[in-house]
């Protein structure tokens, strides 16, 4: 292609995309990482997350393991195996850390929702089992998310997504005691279907390092919500784009059905993969497409990133382990984020 037409190519794409009103794509490659006989050696890994002594901590949901691996990247040692007595993980379903080096694991033996803490090496130091049975909300691909699909561990309190309360975010306790409720559900136009509106009300609860919490819904109209500390809504703002344009237009208003536990509940597929927030307080929202929208800490969109290794990702997680480093999974690789 002559120079010519690809000046005039550069030139079509921005326009195209100052028109739609959307942020340039940036390419990001990744500046390190595990080994790949190490990434290897896992079965799906979900969350790659670092502690502040430098060693990581690999979730592997599939493999029923949380493993760790030192800061030089050399040596791999399970810590937390599987096995439905306690002190193991059994259909784990969500994983979370907090700077300190403890780490929470959400499972479901018997189909019931566990939570447990653990200390850095993976010796268990406290847990409970939340009421009631884990409910399968929406469907990647062929994974069915059960029980509780996303939360965030603080050190000091846990906050779950639980819309069946009636409320978008539930704060516990480390002992099991929910001591607040966070947002009201929104309006779907499905309240006659209560399973399509739970599942429509399924997302990330957030917390912001600079103060408060977001709230990413993953299934419908994709959006989200910032709150102030106190719980206090203080604005919600759409996701959009160009790759969302079609998928947004085209979103069903009956789902088909599908069996799972001798129910029967509605086949429903997200538009957002992941979801986090950076230590500056921007909103990162990973699609299910390989793009991932940043916000800043007004709800307006800065950034539309797309992570490329041998090629293009879809991060399944985020995690900053420090305002410039991102780790990302699959593949557990780090980005230094200008």
């Amino acid at each position: 292609m002559s120079l010519h037409k690809i000046f005039l190519a550069a030139v079509i794409v921005l326009i195209f995309s100052s028109t739609h009103g959307e942020v340039l794509v940036e390419i990001l490659q990744p500046t390190g990482g595990l080994p790949a006989h190490i990434v290897g050696s896992f079965n799906s890994p979900l969350n790659f997350h670092q502690n502040k002594d430098g060693n990581y901590l690999v979730f592997d949901r599939l493999g029923h393991t949380v493993y760790t691996i030192d800061a030089q990247e050399t040596t791999v040692k399970k810590i937390v195996k599987i096995g439905q007595e306690q002190g193991r993980i059994i259909q784990p379903s969500a994983f979370d850390t907090e700077p300190g080096g403890t780490f929470i694991v959400a499972d479901g033996p018997n189909r019931r929702e566990r939570l447990q803490i653990f200390g850095p090496k993976g010796v268990r130091i406290g847990g409970f089992t939340l009421p009631g049975r884990n409910t399968a909300r929406i469907t990647i691909g062929s994974r069915i998310l059960n029980g509780v699909g996303s939360m965030q561990y603080t050190g000091r309190s846990i906050l779950i997504n639980q819309p069946e309360t009636g409320a978008l975010i539930t704060e516990y306790g480390l002992a099991g005691r929910a001591t607040r409720s966070i947002g009201n559900l929104r309006s779907t136009g499905h309240e006659n279907n209560r399973d399509v509106h739970m599942a429509l009300n399924t997302g990330f609860p957030l917390v912001d390092p600079q103060g408060g919490f977001y709230f990413v819904f993953q299934a419908g109209r994709p959006l989200f919500r910032k709150y102030d500390k106190t719980g206090k809504l203080l604005f919600e703002r759409h996701i959009e784009g160009l790759v969302l344009d079609n998928v947004i237009q085209g979103q069903p208003t009956t789902w088909p059905t599908r069996s799972t536990d001798n129910s029967t509940l509605p086949f429903i597929q997200p538009l957002i993969r992941t979801a986090t927030v950076d230590p500056l307080g921007n909103l990162w929202v990973s699609l299910m497409r390989p793009f991932t929208y940043v916000y800043d800490k007004d709800g307006d969109k800065q950034r539309v990133i797309q992570f490329r290794a041998a090629g293009l990702i879809s991060p399944t997680s985020l995690f900053f382990s420090t305002s410039k480093l991102l780790l990302i999974t699959p593949g557990c690789y780090e980005f230094t984020i200008s």
